[in-house]
């Protein structure tokens, strides 16, 4: 029998104040009812000792980043080991030529973009907290953002990624060149995994030149079919927009509560997009209100220079703020086909409303991703108004967002709070196909047990 080698004492912390930070994830009700170890990982070293001794003692590990995820995929299990990665964080390189950078999985998302701005280079993929979460994070949720229609997806920025398997071996995926076929794409099984098959410790990402300043143009709808029609057709203009943003009513309505940002109280969605073309933005926008007018926009303000596009970005920018003022939430991520965008903000409503609840619509108009809160009282313990309503009007809505054609995650992840829906999505065959993959990587099942293929 091969002996458990030693956790890296150093890396380890007993805080238990410190500790209690790193229990949980930003995921609605996330908690850890018992005891666990923090490994705050220094180094690649630091992560392969950790999962070889974890796979010879069978502990359950649980990797993690900045623990902003929504989906409950990085909360500590009693028992186990948390891997923390935020040490790993350093941008080891920035490659002009080949548009490339190489950086650790701790390193925050913004930094990685500002790193890359000294170079002339952007890394595109912007989720709304790019602040503080992690490129691993991104990597194991597969993270979108605001500017997705145009730019895509963390999956389409990943080329290439060393990752520590369950057993403690080390392997790289992918290439750093432009092109390449060599192999099945491994990488692309990783983005997305949510550390179900192994720990991620090194990151090669695409960049793309720096864009310019965008500008914008804000649009209002009485209709959801007005917006939808305008949805379809900026989606079909041969410069696609690179921002396509969807407020519903209830979420105006919450923006206005903290202050006055513009939007009408009668309107029915407003629709915010940009342009951020080199030399072109301008003509864009131009084109964009002339698309949107002819959809039924039936108020409509466009940006002279970034200032003003700064400007009628306001609104969409206090959104998080004016949905945590309304109080607790079921926070969740739903992409449709872009034709049935509103088919779904109309149904969120309509069930909402069957349970007592009541939920605002918002998100990335162009991707068809859409964002519904549920908001409930902690304190009644069931029925009408209830967290339980909240997360049955939920599922209700996952329902309907599949009869779509839709997924019941965009960009968030399953974790373990969408656990129960996912096989509803992909069936069981499928399922079974990716808990097969998933014993393969990790045969003893220490890593992150009991997220995205168990309910």
């Amino acid at each position: 029998m091969t002996m458990a080698p030693e956790l890296p004492t150093a890396a380890i912390v007993t805080d238990p104040d410190i500790k209690a930070g790193y229990a949980v994830d930003s995921s609605l009700g996330a908690h850890c009812d018992g005891d666990f170890t923090l490994v705050r990982a220094r180094d690649l070293d630091d992560v392969v000792t950790v999962l070889r001794h974890a796979q010879a003692t069978r502990t359950p590990v649980v990797p993690q980043g900045a623990r902003t995820g929504l989906a409950g995929g990085s909360v500590a299990i009693p028992g186990g080991i948390v891997l923390n990665l935020e040490g790993l964080d350093t941008v080891t390189e920035i490659d002009p030529i080949e548009g490339i950078a190489v950086c650790g999985p701790g390193t925050i998302n913004a930094d990685l973009k500002a790193a890359a701005a000294q170079q002339g280079l952007w890394y595109a993929p912007d989720p709304a907290s790019s602040g503080s979460c992690t490129i691993g994070g991104n990597v194991a949720t597969n993270a979108g953002g605001l500017c997705c229609v145009k730019y895509g997806v963390t999956a389409d920025h990943i080329r290439g990624l060393q990752v520590v398997l369950a057993s403690g071996e080390v392997i790289t995926t992918g290439r750093r060149t432009s092109k390449g076929v060599a192999g099945l794409d491994l990488t692309g099984l990783f983005v997305g995994s949510e550390g179900t098959l192994g720990v991620v410790t090194e990151v090669v990402a695409r960049l793309i030149p720096r864009p310019e300043p965008p500008l914008t143009a804000l649009a209002i709808f009485d209709s959801m079919a007005a917006l939808t029609r305008a949805i379809v057709a900026l989606r079909l203009e041969p410069h696609r927009p690179s921002l396509i943003e969807v407020l519903d009513s209830p979420t105006m309505a919450a923006i206005q509560a903290l202050g006055d940002y513009g939007y009408p109280a009668e309107a029915t969605a407003v629709l915010l997009v940009q342009s951020d073309r080199a030399g072109h933005a301008t003509e864009d926008i131009a084109r964009y209100a002339q698309v949107l007018e002819a959809a039924g926009a039936s108020d409509l303000a466009t940006a002279d220079d970034p200032q003003e596009a700064e400007l009628l970005m306001g609104g969409r920018r206090m959104l998080n703020p004016g949905l945590e003022a309304k109080g607790p939430r079921f926070l969740e991520d739903i992409c449709v086909p872009i034709v049935r965008l509103g088919d779904l903000i109309e149904a969120a409503h309509r069930v909402g409303a069957a349970h007592g609840i009541e939920v605002t619509t918002s998100g990335h108009g162009g991707d068809g991703n859409l964002h519904p809160s549920f908001f409930f009282d902690p304190e009644v313990p069931g029925g009408p108004g209830s967290r339980a309503a909240a997360e049955a009007a939920f599922g209700e809505l996952v329902t309907i967002a599949l009869a779509m054609g839709g997924t019941i995650s965009g960009e968030h992840g399953i974790g373990t709070l969408k656990a129960r829906w996912l096989e509803q999505e992909v069936g069981a065959a499928s399922l079974q196909r990716q808990r097969d993959l998933k014993h393969l990587f990790d045969p003893t099942e220490i890593l992150n047990p009991g997220r995205v293929y168990w309910s």
